[in-house]
C-alpha cells in the first residue's frame, strides 16, 4: 500500500539515518513512502502569531498538494515537520479567516481534509504492534532503551492528538514489540533546549545535559527519538558536554527507524549508525545485537 510522505529537509541532509531507515523498514511491512512531488520546507517552526498568514504558507501548499494528488493521508517522520503540518492543518480546519487568506495566497481551496500523521501512528494503527512482533526477524532482546518524545510529538494536545503528553506510552509499546526493554525516565518529554542552541549555549547545554543523565541514572543503553533537533542536541553536543563535565558519560542517541530496521533484519548499511556522533555499535555488540 502507497502512503503520502513528507519527509522534510533535515531528512535529505543530516538525518538521513531517520529516512533511509524508515522507508525500507515501512517496505517490510507491506506499505511504501511515496515522497511528495515538488514539495517545500514546511517551514520548521509553527508561528504562534495568529495574523502571520504567510508563515503558514508553505506549509499549507504541501497540505493542499498533498489533497491535489489523491491521497488522504499524509506521514511525517520528523517530530518538528509532524507538528508543523498537523497545526497547520488544525488551523485551517478551524480559523475560517485564516483558511480564506491563506487559501487566497497559495491559489488553493483546501479545507483540512488530509490527515496528518507520524510514522508511528501507521505502525500502531494500520499495522498494528502484533503484526510488528511477528515481523520482527531479530528481537532487541536485553537493549534497555529511553523512549525520548520531546515537546513537539505531545503538544500542544488539542491540536497534536498524538498520545498523552504526560504520560505517553506510543514509543514504549513500539519499543517493546521489536524486543527492547523500554525505560521509562522522568525527563523522557522535557524540552532538549530546541532552537536555543543557536543563542543561549547554556540552556541548551543544561537541558541536553539533564536529559541524558537522567537517562543513564535509569539505566539506559541507548537513548531514541524521532526529532533530529533533539537528536542534534542530546548526540552531537555530547562532545561538549564532556569537554564542560569531566564526568559527564556519553550514551548512544538513535533513531527510531534504526532500531525498527536493525530488528527486521535490514542490511546493516541501510541503518547509517556510522552517522552518529556517539557511536551504538559497542553497545549492540555488547548486546549480541550485531
Amino acid at each position: 500500500m502507497e502512503l503520502a510522505y513528507f519527509p522534510g529537509c533535515t531528512l535529505y541532509t543530516k538525518a538521513t539515518h531517520l529516512d533511509h531507515a524508515g522507508r525500507e523498514s515501512l517496505k517490510i511491512l507491506g506499505y511504501e513512502l511515496k515522497e511528495l512531488e515538488k514539495w517545500t520546507c514546511c517551514g520548521a517552526s509553527f508561528p504562534l502569531v495568529n495574523d502571520y498568514h504567510m508563515g503558514l504558507a508553505s506549509s499549507s501548499r504541501v497540505l493542499a498538494d498533498t489533497a491535489l494528488s489523491g491521497h488522504d493521508k499524509l506521514v511525517a517522520l520528523c517530530s518538528v515537520c509532524f507538528n508543523v503540518l498537523k497545526r497547520t492543518n488544525y488551523a485551517l480546519k478551524n480559523d475560517d479567516e485564516r483558511n480564506y487568506k491563506i487559501n487566497e495566497f497559495i491559489e488553493r481551496d483546501y479545507k483540512g481534509e488530509v490527515d496528518v500523521v507520524h510514522y508511528l501512528e501507521i505502525i500502531k494503527n494500520m499495522i498494528g504492534f502484533d503484526t510488528l512482533k511477528e515481523k520482527v526477524t531479530k528481537p532487541l532482546e536485553g537493549l534497555n532503551v529511553a523512549t525520548y518524545y520531546g515537546c513537539l510529538l505531545l503538544r500542544p494536545y488539542n491540536e497534536i492528538e498524538f498520545d498523552d503528553p504526560e504520560d505517553p506510552s506510543v514509543f514504549e509499546d513500539f519499543l517493546k514489540a521489536i524486543g527492547c526493554n523500554p525505560v521509562h525516565f522522568p525527563y523522557r518529554n522535557e524540552c532538549c533546549g530546541a532552537f536555543q542552541v543557536m543563542n543561549n549555549v547554556e540552556t541548551a547545554n543544561r537541558c541536553s545535559k539533564e536529559i541524558i543523565e537522567n537517562a543513564v541514572a535509569n539505566s539506559a543503553d541507548l537513548i531514541v527519538t524521532s526529532c533530529p533537533l533533539c537528536q542534534f542536541n542530546l548526540d552531537d553536543r555530547q562532545n561538549v558536554l564532556k569537554d564542560i563535565y569531566s564526568d559527564f558519560k556519553k550514551i548512544p542517541v538513535v533513531y527510531l527507524t534504526q532500531l525498527l530496521g536493525l530488528a527486521l533484519g535490514l542490511d546493516y548499511k541501510v541503518l547509517e549508525f556510522e552517522r552518529n556522533a556517539v557511536d551504538p555499535t559497542p553497545v549492540l555488540k555488547e548486546k549480541g545485537l550485531i
